[in-house]
């Protein structure tokens, strides 16, 4: 199995791609080299199409690179977001190309099982949305992000009470009124607590 490396954190990322359109050609490397953890996960979704899995991933790189190239950071937040969308539709085009040069594979021809067992068909993974795909990945990298900001920004307190809140690190999902009885504090100081820490971190997102 490949390893790959780290993501890009969303500042790194910013700077690269400021570096790239600057002409360099480092940067575009960084760039692509941190990003072939997306192509990878992207990839997933196609095995059982027939196709090579290294083939698929030097399909899928080549989305990425195009995604790099053509990424405006002013009009948009995350490349990931954007690149996710671009490897995706290199991979489709490369199966629809695959079909149409091979009239004898039949579209409704098993492929594969989802997650609950049932048969997927090539046709499924040419007309389903790369949404959830996008979505996922994004929300891993910024839960991964939120992790390392909360020692960083808040204080201890708040970070107790944000953990509880929204049942961070695998905690049960508390309501203000049941962390206020928990830490013996008022659920109004609990509120206050919670909303300064949330703007806390929006800043930061």
């Amino acid at each position: 199995m490949k390893t790959f490396l780290k993501p890009l954190t969303p500042e790194e990322e910013r700077h690269y791609l400021q570096e790239y359109k600057q002409g360099s050609l480092e940067a575009k490397d960084i760039l692509i080299q941190r990003n072939l953890r997306l192509v990878a996960h992207i990839v997933k979704k196609y095995q059982g199409a027939g196709e090579d899995s290294d083939d698929l991933i030097s399909i899928g790189t080549i989305g990425l690179i195009k995604a790099i190239q053509t990424f405006d950071f002013q009009k948009a937040s995350r490349l990931s977001t954007y690149a996710a969308r671009c490897i995706d539709n290199e991979l489709l085009m490369l199966l629809r190309s695959k079909k149409k040069s091979n009239k004898e594979v039949s579209l409704y021809e098993p492929i594969g099982t989802d997650k609950e067992g049932n048969e997927i068909s090539l046709l499924d993974v040419i007309e389903s949305e790369p949404v959830d795909v996008v979505r996922n990945y994004s929300l891993k990298q910024d839960i991964d992000y939120l992790y390392q900001l909360l020692p960083k920004i808040l204080s201890p307190r708040e970070q107790e009470i944000i953990t509880l809140r929204y049942g961070l690190y695998g905690k049960e999902e508390l309501t203000q009124r049941e962390i206020a009885k928990r830490l013996n504090i008022s659920r109004s100081y609990v509120s206050r607590i919670e909303k300064t820490a949330l703007l806390k971190l929006r800043e930061y997102f």
